[in-house]
């Protein structure tokens, strides 16, 4: 019998503990209040009050040493008294005072705690060191602790009000987390009035401990929580945020607004990337890659979690707009035109059908105007007709009072057209006339509005929404070179040329060496040379050919334009020769000699930057867009997160006015789109690969249509950096001091060569995002018995390699979960095939991991699930977790016998048909 086959999809519900670790604090059995007080209007008083007025179905205890009852409750002078274990401490006491009330809980065991008190990082260092006391002794124990200076959390459906604002919300699907308290009070009270409900309601405060990344992965498994919405003024630990949210983005949205978009230039830039990056633009470019919807207000933010939940995501960004009345739906094609949406052209059919049913002074274009006195059935069949046109994205419907419209019943006929596969909004425009069809509409799930720009700008902000997503779904392609020796040698050439430069005392790399290190990762670079005299700087323009260009060869000079160090186009030797006597005499201290290389004609060409500079938050942030000399002027440019691939690559290429450019305009062939992206992938895995570079610049990289290369141009000429300037961190900067990036990077150390029994060679590797159509192909080589082994149940072939579940299963966070393959080059075809598949992946709120194993069935037995379940051991001793198991079927016997032969320890389960494996690390 086939036997090493692990499921994991049970295994994870199986393994894992009974309860998250913040069960305790949004599902306490047992609280105390600490702090609990007889004072009107106090803090602790009023959290006492919201929890004992709403049954939350446990037990709560004062804590307070100068009262015997407080409420009519029972009071204990400190939590070591109380008489209960106590799961969830809630801190209303002097800030001062709380680092030793924090100790005292540790001592006991309390399990969760909420710190409401004030007076700590946000009054100045005084403050900040209590939070560090605070933050010593929570590490002490397992204890997770929210805040402080929060308002605390409500949980609606188990009726858990542990806040101090003055009302319980009211429940619903929604998830709100805010890191302004006094944001949260006014929310609520908006709340009541438009009778807007909440699952949970989470004021998280200064993020000693719980952030950003624990509370969407708990929100994710809420079955009551359907959408989560963020309030957020700073980040925090950005890789934490972005790891989470780009998993659960996937199955909810997650939409944010965020305080602060006033752009702060990077200060001090010495490169064009850093002058044109801003932290709002990198934490925009950030939202983008994780899949997270950011808005502009609290209206949007709550519009777009109902409009989320009630229709399917567009397509594209091309509305339909249904009116009654010209000038609502000009405002509306304002409104989304302006914001980056588009009015969808009508196809002929669509035309045709149209003038059959409208009148014939009426718009039959799109905004499709029915005039003003449109009836319920003439609403139906434009709907109708527009409906079934292949070029709209989503449809507006817009009513305004007339004489002949009945905005009752045309919201009546409206309501079967709810789901018809693409989204429909509606704006019924008034007041009372309109109030009772509009309650049809929203009771319909279609999403209705007051006034029509405001539906477009919500039809804009659910493209973009979709448009993100994209990243998260599409299969980019493989390039680059597949031997790893290669890649090895390329990084360690470009190593050699910085650590050189520092070891000389030096930050900035010369043009020769910046040009050297982007060769060194396979990006084109125009022929440079540097000449020391004249007569050797006429030799090399004479060997290159005429006209060439001149520029001044330094050590410490940033813009060379800047201080006269170009010379262009020069067409002889006596112009080389006055180029350099020119060039020196003006720059004598920092005078080396010359560059030389030829002149390029930009003729048909686009001058492009690709970059890259340090965010604060985020680390190391790439820029592409329009270059040249206006670079600063023109502003055209999109930023993104290392590390790249083709489809993130040409993703940010699409948020530039250049990329349409690109694609071919007004007679000009379009560039090798391919290639470019090519570039950018190569561009990140130098900025992953060198941590030391501070700034980098290639401006201009010049592009041109293949078309009007010439004959001694080849297709890599097509796309050349003309200049490239490095600047490193400052030389007093320690390795521990290079900024992190955001995105954890492909992990190479892990790849490794490997020997089946049957001799055969395999190369044991992290998964690739690219290698979706290997795990095609593998998941055919599986029988039905794998397959029940691993899954516990059967699953269709056709279920299995669909689209949106192998993107999940091989574009992962490597920070969340490991994924190794066993790929093996077939001698014969030349082709990659995945033999074997072995997942390690975190279980969240808690430092352990559950294991999942899958080898083909023609090479099983060759020692390749216990390679991978010892390589996936190794892993979780160097990511620091604490434990390793999973659960196996009981007749899968194989599998149990390399867990025990590997040091497993064998439980048996509350479920019959399988057993339990965990080891500790």
């Amino acid at each position: 019998m086939k036997s090493i086959q692990m499921a994991s999809d049970r295994a994870y519900d199986i393994f894992r503990e009974e309860h998250h670790p913040l069960d305790v604090i949004f599902a306490p059995k047992t609280i105390a209040v600490i702090g609990a007080s007889e004072r009107e209007n106090s803090v602790g008083r009023t959290v006492l009050w919201n929890l004992i007025s709403n049954s939350f179905g446990g037990t709560v205890f004062p804590v307070n040493p100068k009262h015997h009852s407080i409420l009519g409750i029972q009071t204990y002078p400190n939590i070591a008294t109380v008489p209960e274990a106590v799961d969830l401490a809630i801190i209303a006491t002097p800030s001062v005072t709380v680092p030793s009330v924090i100790a005292e809980c540790v001592d006991v065991g309390v399990k969760g705690a909420i710190i409401l008190s004030a007076g700590f990082k946000e009054t100045g260092i005084q403050g900040a060191f209590l939070e560090q006391q605070v933050l010593e002794q929570v590490r002490r124990s397992k204890m997770r602790l929210i805040g402080p200076n929060c308002l605390g959390i409500i949980n609606t459906h188990t009726g858990l009000n542990a806040t101090f604002a003055s009302s319980m919300a009211l429940p619903g699907k929604v998830g709100f987390i805010s890191q302004s308290g006094a944001l949260c009070t006014a929310i609520l009270d908006w709340s009541f009035r438009e009778n807007v409900g909440f699952s949970s309601f989470i004021s998280i405060g200064s993020m000693l401990d719980v952030g950003w990344g624990d509370l969407i992965y708990y929100l994710s498994e809420d079955p009551n929580t359907e959408s989560i919405l963020i309030y957020m003024e700073s980040i925090g630990d950005a890789r934490s945020f972005l790891s989470a949210a780009r998993e659960v983005a996937l199955t909810k949205p997650i939409i944010l607004i965020k305080a602060g978009r006033t752009e702060a230039a990077a200060k001090a830039a010495t490169s064009h990337t850093g002058a044109l990056v801003g932290s709002d633009a990198v934490f925009d470019a950030a939202l983008r890659r994780c899949g997270v919807l950011r808005v502009n207000s609290i209206s949007d933010l709550f519009d777009m979690a109902e409009v989320l939940a009630k229709q399917p995501r567009p397509k594209g960004s091309k509305l339909t707009i249904i009116t009654n009345a010209g000038g609502p739906g000009v405002l509306a094609t304002d409104a989304l035109i302006t914001n980056g949406g588009e009015l969808a052209e009508l196809s002929k059919q669509t035309y045709d059908a149209l003038n059959q049913i409208l009148p014939t002074h009426g718009n039959h274009s799109n905004p499709i105007d029915l005039l003003g006195d449109a009836d319920p059935n003439r609403y139906i069949q434009a709907v109708e007709i527009a409906a079934k046109d292949p070029n709209s994205d989503g449809l507006l419907v817009i009513l305004t009072p007339q004489a002949m419209t009945n905005p009752t019943q045309t919201a009546r006929l409206l309501k079967p057209y709810a789901k018809i596969g693409k989204p429909i909004l509606a704006s019924w425009m008034g007041d009372a006339d309109v109030q009772a069809g509009a309650e049809i509409l929203n009771q319909a799930s279609i999403p209705t509005f007051l006034f029509p720009d405001t539906a477009a700008r919500v039809f804009n902000y659910m493209w973009r929404y979709s448009y993100n997503l994209r990243s998260l779904y599409e299969t980019p392609i493989l390039i680059g070179c597949e031997n790893t020796d290669t890649s090895v040698c390329s990084r360690v050439v470009a190593e050699t040329i910085i650590q050189k430069a520092r070891q000389a005392g030096r930050t900035l790399l010369t043009e020769v060496e910046s040009k050297q290190v982007l060769a060194a990762y396979d990006i084109p670079t125009v022929e440079t040379y540097i000449a020391t005299t004249p007569q050797q700087t006429v030799e090399l323009a004479e060997k290159i050919g005429y006209p060439v260009v001149i520029k001044i060869f330094s050590e410490n000079i940033t813009h060379k334009k800047d201080v006269g160090g170009v010379h262009l186009n020069l067409q002889n030797a006596e112009a080389v020769k006055n180029a350099y006597y020119q060039i020196q005499e003006i720059n004598t201290q920092n005078f080396l000699g010359v560059t030389v290389q030829p002149m390029v004609d930009l003729k048909n060409s686009y001058e492009l930057i690709l970059g890259s500079s340090i965010d604060l938050q985020f680390g190391p942030v790439l820029l592409f867009g329009s270059g040249g000399q206006l670079v600063e002027i023109f502003q055209d440019t999109a930023l993104g997160l290392p590390p790249l691939n083709t489809t993130l690559a040409r993703l940010l290429m699409e948020q530039t006015h250049i990329y349409k450019a690109l694609k071919g305009v007004r007679g000009r062939k379009p560039i090798n789109i391919e290639a470019l992206e090519q570039i950018l992938v190569q561009f990140s895995q130098l900025v992953v690969e060198q941590p030391w570079i501070k700034e980098i610049d290639i401006n201009p990289l010049l592009a041109k249509s293949e078309i009007n290369l010439t004959k001694k141009e080849t297709i890599q000429n097509s796309l050349v950096a003309l200049d490239a300037r490095i600047v490193l961190h400052d030389l007093n900067t320690s390795e521990t001091q290079l900024p992190k990036l955001a995105i954890r990077p492909y992990p190479t150390q892990y790849v490794s060569p490997w020997t089946m029994k049957n001799g055969m060679s395999v190369t044991i590797r992290p998964i690739r995002p690219e290698d979706e159509p290997l795990m095609i192909q593998f998941h055919k080589t599986l029988s039905e018995e794998s397959v029940y082994f691993r899954y516990f149940h059967l699953i269709k072939l056709t279920q299995r390699i669909a689209h949106e579940r192998l993107t999940r299963i091989c574009f992962i966070d490597y920070d969340r979960e490991m994924v190794l393959v066993a790929d093996y080059k077939n001698p014969k075809t030349q082709q990659h095939e995945i033999l074997a598949v072995g997942r390690l992946s975190k279980i969240h709120g808690s430092n352990t991991a559950e294991f999942a194993m899958l080898v083909s069935d023609r090479f099983q037995y060759q020692g390749l699930g216990t390679e991978l379940l010892k390589r996936l051991l190794q892993i979780g001793r160097d990511e620091n977790l604490t434990g390793i198991g999973a659960s196996i079927l009981l007749e899968n016997r194989g599998m149990q016998r390399i867990c025990e032969k590997l040091g497993f320890l064998k439980y048996n389960s509350d479920d019959n048909s399988v057993v339990k494996v965990e080891i500790n690390l």
